[in-house]
């Protein structure tokens, strides 16, 4: 099994989950979240006053998928989440070791 945690821009969300769910890909977890790389924030003026934003607001996407379905879902991340510019984000990809479905204590890939 594989964790996939994509960091994305706020707007590419509805579009990645639209995308992920028709090609039958069913559960994800979105979180909001802040942070910085190349792009090293922006600045804004406010009231005449020129201030830096250190940390850009994104989202960040994790799903849990068997290794089989790792490459189509990354690929479909990166198909709607592209734009060519600094700050369409990063994909992660860590191995597995288990999963556990609480109600039913199903253990590995039956508890996705």
């Amino acid at each position: 099994m594989k964790k996939i945690e994509a960091v994305v821009r706020h707007h590419k969300l509805d579009e990645i989950k639209e995308a992920l769910v028709t090609k039958g890909f069913g559960g994800m977890t979105a979180t909001e979240v802040q942070g910085f790389g190349r792009q090293k924030g922006q600045t804004e003026t406010y009231r005449g006053a020129e201030y830096s934003i250190d940390f850009v607001p994104k989202i960040k996407i994790e799903i849990v998928c068997t290794d089989e379905q790792c490459q189509e879902i990354v690929d479909t991340i990166i198909q709607k989440a592209q734009s060519g510019q600094i700050g369409d984000g990063k994909i992660f990809i860590s191995e597995l070791t288990d999963a556990i479905r609480i109600r039913t204590a199903e253990t590995g890939s039956s508890a996705l």
